[in-house]
């Protein structure tokens, strides 16, 4: 829009509106002052006066007008006097400033600015001072200056880089820095500035530099560098520094180096530094720890312990003791670990207050700040050492192991940490289940029944978990229900609830369970997986595969989360999906045999037999007794025309089958196939001796002899017609049979049929595109052979008795029936 469009819509004020503002410069013309100078009539007026008559002022401005009248002594002009001399310091015409009398102070007047300052140097003349003057930037403190500042931007680039992991490029900038400082140096002595050298930024140096050389376990290089700085006398404290070349030598495993650095450095630490020296006393004791010294080492904790205890130390007194079997010790040690302080203010200081909200404000602020989460740390690692000191010495320091054990919980009760020790008596249940004293175990949690809801809840807990074990669904049930009474909101018990239904097959109720389990506490494993089990069972496949995509993301490389997302992907017909975090379980476990074999059914479904094959002889290379990988693998040499490669692998099934005919018809086929009659032929003879009855290979020997136009033939020919009457009677005793028991018990056993083959009949639906799942005939099925049109009298099938080519690995399984534990339920965990 331009202008003229836009003053369109301005409204302005017409003349009949009232002005709010009139009248504020209406005044009288009388006081009108601007054009007195031009009036006529008041100049004539003026002139009559005394004052009109007074000669004219000399020290008038330059360009003032004649008759214009001068203002009083004020502001920058002064008053003309009445005698008409001129005025002291009025400015002439010329601009220079009137010689100063005696009667003025020097300096100053009352003209103000009318002529120039007071400046007895002369220095106005020269106008203002010019600027200063920068330093040249090639000079060569400029040079020096930059060339330190270069140097400390590399320090810091390198330790943060070590700060993000990236070792590689921290040692790459600390180098560079090293470099760059010893150019400094080089310049400072060409300066003749040597005595000006950085100390600070040397040593800053050479300990990054370091430091990046053991982060990048370059030890003898890391070494090298502390030497330079330790023996350099100028380096003020630099003899600490042997407690880092102490660590290097205990990283690489030299014992006797690392106690002699760690000695050395102690003697340089001043005792004022006595968190310093503590720190290189545990240090000595783990040394001594490792080298089988446990006299030394308990020398240097016992030091500790007396002058500044703390848990770390005294557990490893405890475990030096128990190295030694001094029972005694033992006992003293862990009594001196229970009144080690944590120096933790109380924990009701964070307990939120009803009528004070000014302070429940500060107490949502400082309950999870980063003090609290030290706390935390501290009492989780006091309470770690004490449980685990607990497992240790209780069967050592008693005759039993429980004996040993009530021994120390008496003693955690009566110190300050008395909370402690509902928790060390759920230990000792876990310790029984350990030693496979169930009865014990179970007893043990039956007498937390009458304890707090807490610690009641988690022995139910445990109880449920221990019943459902052993399969006792209704006492697993009865203690999931205690363990809910006493804790609603305790995911474990409403996890195990959830598992005793969903083992009685009441999907919908286990999955309720479940879902509330994760409601209570969003990050329970457990309840995920079995949810997203519950969902599948349900035929959910979209809200199962929810599930466990996040499990998946609590946990990345779980196997049976990739397998489960995958399956189901299977089963949903989306291939590329199911592909693709096959692929990622396979990078989790290279080596499982049923993942592999999938993948082989993925790409023989799509038609790519290479890639098909390669899964699949992989699957065979890590597990070679897997009969469907050994059949498939058979069959496509076959295809390929390659029977004698075929040949390997129906001998291995023969191996883990021996007592089915089946195997050993196909090598007999596959050496007739491949031309080497001679050699089936003693195959089937073998086949024979074993298996005297089977009509296909009597089939086969007849023909075989007839065409090698051996004598056996006539024999084998009578043999024939024998096992083929044998078998009429015996289909005609089971069909005579059938017919007595029945049509109602036959209509019976065929919808009994039905049921049983109802899982072959879901596996026979189609669930990827364009496959079957489906299931192989069992090896003493005659449906194996393919029955007797297999074989005619032109022995058309050059590979004689044929079986059902293989189809895939999951064509012989349930679709639920999954490798990683599709029925193994993620159970409560028992407290570690």
């Amino acid at each position: 829009m331009n202008r003229l469009s836009m003053m369109e819509h301005v409204h302005l004020a017409g003349d009949e509106e009232e002005d709010m503002y009139s009248g504020f410069n209406d005044y009288s013309a009388t006081l009108d002052t601007e054009d007195l100078q031009h009036d006529e009539s008041f100049q004539k007026a003026v002139l009559r006066t005394s004052h009109g008559r007074r000669p004219p002022p000399t020290g008038k401005f330059p360009g003032m007008q004649a008759g214009r009248l001068a203002t009083a002594a004020r502001g920058r002009n002064a008053m003309p006097s009445s005698m008409g001399r001129p005025i002291t310091g009025a400015v002439p015409a010329d601009g220079a400033a009137r010689p100063m009398t005696a009667v003025r102070a020097a300096g100053y007047t009352s003209a103000g600015n009318r002529g120039t300052g007071f400046d007895p140097m002369n220095i106005g003349a020269k106008g203002p001072a010019p600027p200063l003057e920068p330093k040249p930037e090639d000079s060569p403190e400029e040079k020096i200056k930059q060339l330190e500042k270069n140097v400390n931007q590399l320090i810091e680039e390198s330790c943060f880089a070590n700060s993000r992991g990236d070792l590689v490029l921290a040692l790459e900038k600390a180098k560079e820095a090293g470099r760059k400082e010893r150019i400094l140096v080089r310049q400072r002595e060409t300066q003749s500035m040597g005595d000006t050298i950085n100390l600070d930024l040397t040593y800053s140096v050479l300990f990054n530099l370091a430091n990046q050389y053991s982060s990048n376990e370059m030890y003898t290089e890391a070494l090298n560098t502390y030497q330079v700085i330790v023996k350099n006398r100028m380096f003020s404290n630099a003899g600490r520094l042997k407690v880092n070349m102490g660590n290097i030598y205990f990283k690489q495993k030299n014992y006797p180096k690392a106690i002699k650095y760690y000695r050395m450095a102690l003697d340089q630490v001043p005792n004022t530094h006595k968190e310093m020296r503590t720190k290189i006393m545990q240090n000595i004791g783990i040394v001594f720890t490792k080298m089988g010294q446990y006299n030394d080492a308990i020398t240097s904790f016992e030091h500790i312990m007396s002058e500044s205890p703390n848990f770390k130390t005294g557990f490893n007194l405890i475990l030096c003791y128990f190295a030694l079997g001094d029972r005694e010790k033992m006992r003293r040690g862990f009594q001196k670990l229970l009144t080690v302080d944590l120096k933790i203010d109380d924990e009701d200081k964070y307990l939120a207050q009803t009528d004070e909200k000014q302070n429940n404000l500060v107490l949502e602020v400082i309950k999870n700040d980063a003090l609290r989460k030290i706390e935390r740390e501290r009492k989780y690692e006091a309470e770690r050492c004490l449980k685990t000191a607990v497992k240790i010495i209780s069967p050592a320091v008693e005759s039993t192991f429980s004996e040993g054990y009530d021994s120390c919980i008496e003693q955690v009760k009566n110190s300050q940490y008395v909370d402690l020790s509902h928790d060390l008596e759920i230990d000792k249940a876990i310790m029984f289940l350990k030693e496979k004293d169930f009865q014990q175990a179970i007893e043990t949690l039956k007498s937390f029944e009458k304890k707090d809801s807490k610690v009641a809840s988690t022995a139910a807990t445990n109880l449920s978990f221990l019943y459902f074990l052993e399969s006792d669904l209704q006492q697993a049930d009865k203690y999931a229900e205690l363990a809910m009474a006493a804790d609603r909101y305790n995911p474990a018990a409403l996890v195990n609830k959830g598992n005793v239904y969903y083992q009685r097959r009441d999907y919908e109720k286990a999955r309720e369970m479940f879902k509330e389990a994760i409601s209570n506490d969003s990050s329970c494993v457990e309840a995920l997986y079995n949810l997203g089990l519950s969902n599948k069972r349900l035929s959910r496949l979209e809200e199962a595969l929810d599930s466990f995509y996040k499990l998946h993301a609590i946990m990345r490389n779980s196997p049976q989360v990739l397998y489960q997302i995958a399956d189901i992907y299977d089963q949903m017909e989306d291939t590329a999906q199911a592909t693709e975090w096959f692929l990622q379980l396979i990078g989790v476990v290279p080596s499982d045999a049923s993942v592999l074999a999938r993948m082989g059914e993925l790409y023989d479904a799509e038609g790519d037999k290479s890639q098909a094959f390669q899964y699949y002889y992989d699957s065979y290379r890590f597990f070679p007794s897997n009969i469907p990988v050994i059949e498939w693998l058979g069959a496509y040499y076959i295809d390929s025309q390659f029977c004698e490669k075929a040949v390997h692998y129906f001998e291995r099934a023969a191996i883990v089958q021996p007592n089915q005919v089946k195997w050993q018809l196909m090598i007999a086929s596959c050496h007739r196939r491949s031309g080497n009659y001679q050699q089936a032929l003693e195959t089937y003879k073998q086949i024979h001796r074993k298996f005297p009855d089977n009509v296909e290979c009597l089939k086969f020997l007849v023909r075989l002899c007839t065409d090698l136009g051996l004598k056996d033939a006539q024999e084998y020919a009578t043999k024939l017609k024998k096992a083929e009457k044998a078998k009429e009677l015996k289909d005609q005793r089971a069909t005579s049979g059938t017919r007595r028991s029945g049509s109602g018990r036959g209509t019976r056993d065929r919808d009994q049929q039905v049921d049983r083959d109802g899982s072959a009949g879901r596996k026979g639906q189609r669930t990827n595109s364009g496959r079957t799942r489906g299931t192989l005939p069992d090896g003493d099925d005659d449906s194996f052979t393919g029955g007797q049109k297999d074989v005619d009298a032109s022995y058309s099938d050059p590979l004689g008795p044929q079986m059902e080519r293989p189809k895939t690995a999951a064509q012989r399984r349930n679709p639920h029936d999954d490798e990683f534990g599709d029925e193994e339920l993620g159970d409560d965990l028992l407290p570690e």
